[in-house]
This record gives structure tokens, sequence and C-alpha cells, in this order.
């Protein structure tokens, strides 16, 4: 079966469909995956073949100082140049479409226009709930009634993003008007399955959502078989006691000077060594305990760390609980508050730091916290025990070979009534 994965957004939101794809294509599947340039080099390393989307990760909405209407004017502009890279995406054709979260509601309208089948792969739980609130807001619970409102309300505020961006893209692929809230309920009533590749150790599938919704667990970046970290990284690793890692991701662009100061100042309070991950802000710092890498898989060097410090992305907490240590989270924005949040409940993280709120003083006193603290050492070891026998690319694998024999095929049902259009 020929399979086209399509994800858009920071190295997070595009890093764990290299894993998932290698799997598919290990299962016997010619697979592609569409996503942003600037990812190229990464899709390409992990054997699969890249179809590239004409839109910048670092022009997305992120976590700029600005109001609410600029953000979504930036998050508009973001999906209007991701609508027709899409559609150019898909151009060479599939048989079967996997949409992201960020690539759901226009690929729906994709699917309807190429006629094949498909499946969401998500990595948040995007979908109304009673149970949380919506995980890009205020990480407090409004309550049973008040999160499930706001999770539909929020939905309502993608659908209107996305309007002008699926006017122009169904126009140009001969589709009926239609609007992306009468698309998605369509979806919705087609009972359209949804598999989101985060561990239910972290997050548990919420009782109210509909029966297509699963939570198969994390599907993780591929790895190269024979990588090995290099002779700099493990000199240093051996030169002492276990460091603590530091890195942003793709967050804090601009700022790395900044934060390179504050995180040594913190190390020194703290009296630990310290590993820093450059990242998209740049970070960097000199000295004998203090060591700036680049980009490094996640599962060969959080292991050795003592704890973690990070931007509390799906995929890096993710990977940090996996690994069995201690977070310190430092939520920048979007879902990070969440996942901050999810860690810190379930007694493997610190309280969350917000970056806008991050001193020397305080990561110091967390630092040392998730170090000398060793009951949250041991909630994030049996975390790590309860996801090492979860296999979330593998159910993947198993709903498509369903797909592929017709026995869960959702092909798209247009909307019941002409009010809905």
């Amino acid at each position: 079966m020929r399979i086209l994965v399509m994800a858009a957004g920071s190295h997070g939101d595009v890093a764990p469909y290299t894993g998932l794809g290698a799997r598919l294509r290990d299962a016997g599947h010619e697979v592609a995956l569409a996503a942003p340039e600037t990812f190229r080099e990464l899709v390409g390393g992990s054997g699969l073949e890249f179809r590239p989307l004409p839109v910048d990760p670092r022009g997305a909405p992120s976590e700029r100082k600005e109001g609410r209407s600029a953000l979504l004017a930036r998050a508009a502009a973001f999906i209007d140049r991701l609508g027709d890279g899409l559609a150019d995406a898909a151009a060479p054709g599939a048989d079967l479409l996997l949409l992201a979260t960020t690539t759901a509601p226009l690929g729906w309208h994709l699917v309807e226009a190429m006629d094949v089948p498909s499946l969401g792969v998500y990595l948040q739980p995007t979908l109304p709930t009673r149970e949380f609130p919506p995980v890009v807001g205020p990480a407090r619970s409004l309550g049973r009634f008040g999160n499930r409102v706001a999770g539909a309300f929020g939905q309502r505020v993608v659908d209107r993003l996305h309007t002008g961006a699926a006017r122009r893209l169904r126009a140009r692929l001969g589709l009926p008007g239609c609007s992306p809230t009468a698309r998605r309920r369509a979806q919705e009533r087609a009972n359209w399955p949804v598999l989101h590749g985060f561990s239910p150790t972290l997050v548990p599938r919420p009782a109210d959502w509909r029966e297509g919704l699963r939570v198969v667990g994390n599907w993780w970046p591929h790895v190269a078989a024979d990588y090995r970290l290099s002779a700099e990284v493990e000199d240093f690793l051996r030169a002492g006691p276990p460091p603590l890692f530091i890195g942003f991701g793709s967050m804090a662009a601009g700022q790395g000077e900044r934060l390179g100061a504050l995180v040594v100042d913190a190390l020194g309070r703290a009296g630990v060594r310290g590993v820093l991950q450059s990242g998209w802000a740049g970070i960097a710092a000199d000295g004998d305990d203090v060591l700036t890498v680049g980009e490094i898989p996640h599962s060969h060097l959080f292991p050795r760390m003592a704890a973690v410090v990070h931007h509390a992305g799906a995929g890096t907490a993710a990977a940090v609980l996996r690994a069995g240590v201690p977070s310190v989270p430092v939520p920048v924005t979007a879902d990070q508050p969440f996942w901050a949040g999810r860690l810190t409940r379930l007694g493997a993280a610190t309280r969350p730091i917000p970056f806008a709120e991050l001193t020397a003083a305080r990561l110091a006193d967390a630092i040392r916290q998730a170090v000398e603290g060793g009951a949250l050492r041991g909630r994030a070891e049996a975390a790590s025990r309860a996801m090492a026998e979860e296999d979330g690319a593998a159910r993947v694998v198993d709903a498509v070979a369903a797909l592929e024999d017709g026995r869960q095929l959702v092909s798209f049902t247009g909307p019941s009534r002409p009010g809905d259009a």
C-alpha cells in the first residue's frame, strides 16, 4: 500500500513520524512523509520518501509575546500556505493518508477528493473531553462541564482559522462548498478513527471519547541501528557523575545568550554538571562542567542523565519519562503547560516553571529537587517500565492492515443536511 503521512510544525511535530513511517515501511508499505522543507534531511535519513511542504515552522505561532489577534493572524497565514502544499504533496497519489493534528483539518478535503481511506495519527489529545481542559490554553481544570465546553469552543476556533484555506483548497480540488465545521462534523459522524501516539501511562483514554478515538502509545523518532554518541559526548559523560540535560527544542529562538548565562548560573548554584542542547534558541556555554551539543537522539542520551530540564513538548516529555529520569518542566507555549502538568501529577517531575518566570534561582531549586528527590526518580522509573510494554507504532501497523483488508474502512461521508455546508 502507498501511504502518505502528512505532518507540519516544529521538530517535535515531525520527528515521531519518521519512526512510525519506518515501521510501516518494514511492514511492506511504500511510505512518503510530507513535512516542511527544513526536515528534508531528517526524513531522508529515516529512509522514507520526502515530499516538501512550503511552510517554515519558525514562522508558526510560537512563544512570542504578542496579542491574541496577532497570534491568530500568524496562524491563519501558516495555514494558508499549508493548503496548497498539502495538495501538491498529495498529487503523486497515495492509497492511504495518515493525518497529524496539524494537517487533518485540511487533509480531510484531500481525502474526499482522492476517494481514499485515512487515519488520524495525533500527538495530542485535542478532542473535547470532560476529563481535562483543552491542551492549548490554561492548564487549570474548568470542571467536567467547563472542560467539555472549552474543548468544543477550541474546535470552533480551529474551524475559523481554516475557513479561507479550506475554501481555496476545495475550489482547487473541484469540490463543492463545505465549511470546516461541516467537514469536521462529517468525520465525527463517520466515527473517523484517530490513533493517539502518546502513552496511556501519562494520559489515559478519556471515558467520554467516541469509539473511534484510541490511545495506543508513543511512536518514537527513527534512529539508525548503528548510531553511537560522539567521542566528545562519551568522554564528558564518563568524566564525572551523571549530568543534567537542559534544552528547549524549537522554543525561545534568539534567546540563546540569555539562557546560556542563566543555565550556567543555575548549574553552579545546584552544584551539578550539565549538557546543554543548543536548539533553535542557540544556547551555548563553555566550562569544564558544561558541554554544548546539537541534535542527539533522546533515546541515547536521556537514560544517562540525572534529570532533564525541558520545554515539555509532547515528544520530549514522553522521551524523558521513557528514560525513567525526573523532569524539570519549563513550558513555553501551546500544549507544553498541559504535558508539564501531566508529568507533575504523575509524580515524575518538579512543579513546572513557566518560561516567562524562569530565573537562575528558581531553576537551581528545581534542579536540586529533581536530582536529590528519590521519589521523583522512582515514579519516573515506574512509568518507564509501563511504557516499555507499549508499542504505539505496532498498533498503527495493525490499523493499516485492517484498513487494507476492508475490516475498518472509513470512507468520506458528506454533510447529511444542506444546512451543514
